[in-house]
């Protein structure tokens, strides 16, 4: 049988506009954490270990003296990080991100994603909104009820497609999957990386108190899906109103050329090898995602999720190369290229926990907890709740881990709310609120800057698109946590 020849198709590729600028971004904001272990004080709370996790002990802050920290390791902390105590983290997330990209490659270079769009889109023609409000339930639920997020990222690379085949431009396909995602964190019901451990922490009962987080969860997705919709009506009655029109047109004009071919059979324009491929590979990827569901639940199992999900994309993608009929050699070159596309976002990812790392490294990140917890205790219940959210906004600029920010945070706010009288459920709902709606918001998230830099969108533009989103969200939280505080949302 011939074999298919390679293609111009790059599978993931990181846009050179999105790149440069979210360099300057992470790069200005390392300049500015590094001013700052200049101005503040230097300090340390003590800790102890307890059950393998660190926990901070309240009423133990110091200050100490400063270290030496010289100004030059502020530009070498993306490679330090490779070294530091958490550099487990980025290594993992970079590997995994280079075997997607390299299994995205192949799939792209064997016409698989093309066929996959074009099926969907032929499905989904006469139901377009009711794919939106499908993607966007189950981004949002996969984030609340197993808290998945990085995990979903890579599935961006299919949604955008899908979205601009559909009439509509890329920040709708962003719509319908990055921002559901971060949605679907913050409006935690049973997330065991946010509300599970802040819960046993504060030393509630297990996903206690799920009515109230049910409701929000319902009222965020209303919400969302309102914003997204009305975008893509928007577009559909004038696509030259998007505002990222002409950076769509090479994806849309590259999509059209399969649009055309399309008959009344939907899928007729897919070949036998390439459906099996897509059976292959979306069975690959429905393994993976059992798995992180399970090990969402199993502790012993939390560590696995990455290594097993990137293992099963790989498997993935190269058995879909060889049922699309790609040999050996063009599945390594394809694979390859794959792996090449995607290492301007490693310097991204370094860069990103390199914030992270000068603060830690200048011994300033108890001292900014500490004037946090300050501000709370002398406060009034409302307001208290209020410091706990913004506290937990700050700590996401510089801590990405919703688990590491609960060990740091939780033994301090705990007690703290008995004192200035709010519950400690309602601590935890505000520490779940501002973990997850700052995952697309803050530059220094990684998974945010890969995941635009995925598409033609850069920050800038994605923060022009969604600031009025963002505004209503944090109207709707404050006046879900006052509703927390006036029923002394419980049990206590």
């Amino acid at each position: 049988m011939e074999q298919k020849k390679e293609t111009s198709n790059q599978g993931i590729r990181i846009e050179a506009k999105s790149f440069y600028l979210a360099v300057a971004i992470i790069f200005s904001l390392m300049m500015l954490s590094g001013i700052f272990t200049k101005i503040l004080p230097a300090g340390s709370y003590d800790r102890i270990t307890s059950e393998g996790r660190t926990l901070v002990i309240n009423g133990s802050y110091r200050e100490i003296a400063r270290p030496d920290y010289p100004i030059w390791r502020w530009f070498t902390a993306p490679f330090e990080v490779l070294a530091g105590p958490d550099s487990l983290t980025p290594i993992v997330l970079i590997v995994f991100f280079m075997i997607v990209g390299g299994s995205i490659s192949i799939l792209d270079n064997a016409g698989v994603m093309k066929a996959l769009v074009s099926f969907l889109v032929s499905r989904f023609s006469r139901r377009k909104y009711t794919l939106i409000i499908v993607m966007i339930f189950f981004f949002m639920a996969a984030g609340s009820f197993i808290g998945m997020f990085e995990e979903m990222v890579p599935l961006v690379i299919f949604i955008v497609p899908i979205a601009i085949s559909l009439g509509w431009d890329s920040l709708t396909g962003l719509g319908m999957s990055l921002l559901p995602m971060s949605f679907g964190f913050a409006a935690a019901v049973s997330n065991p990386f946010t509300i599970a451990v802040a819960q046993k922490i504060a030393g509630l009962p297990l996903f206690s108190g799920a009515p109230l987080r049910l409701v929000f969860f319902a009222v965020i997705f209303l919400v969302v899906c309102f914003f997204v919709i009305r975008h893509a009506k928007k577009i559909e009655k004038n696509p030259e109103s998007s505002i990222c029109y002409r950076e769509d047109e090479a994806l849309r004009m590259k999509l059209r050329a399969g649009e055309n071919r399309q008959t009344s059979d939907p899928g007729a324009d897919i070949t036998k090898g390439q459906r099996n491929a897509l059976a292959w590979f979306g069975s690959c990827i429905a393994l993976a995602m059992v798995f992180a569901v399970v090990s969402s639940r199993v502790t012993s199992l939390a560590d696995l999720a990455f290594p097993v999900l990137g293992i099963m994309f790989l498997i993935g993608g190269t058995g879909g190369g060889v049922f699309s009929g790609l040999s050996a050699s063009q599945n390594v070159k394809a694979f390859g290229r794959g792996v090449l596309n995607f290492l301007p976002g490693v310097l991204l990812v370094l860069m990103a926990y390199s914030v992270k790392h000068i603060i830690s490294e200048g011994m300033i990140m108890d001292t900014i907890l500490d004037r946090a917890a300050q501000i709370i205790s002398r406060s009034s219940s409302i307001i208290s709740v209020f410091w706990v959210y913004l506290t937990t906004l700050v700590l996401e600029f510089f801590i990405g881990s919703a688990s590491a920010k609960a060990f740091l945070l939780m033994p301090l706010l705990s007690p703290l709310a008995d004192l200035v009288g709010i519950t400690r459920q309602t601590t935890v709902l505000a520490f779940g609120f501002g973990d997850g709606f700052s995952n697309v918001i803050f530059p220094t998230n990684a998974l945010l800057l890969i995941a635009l830099s995925f598409t033609v969108i850069n920050y800038a533009k994605w923060i022009r698109w969604t600031w009025k989103l963002q505004l209503i969200v944090l109207f709707v939280t404050l006046i879900f946590l006052v509703i927390a505080v006036k029923i002394n949302y419980g049990p206590f």
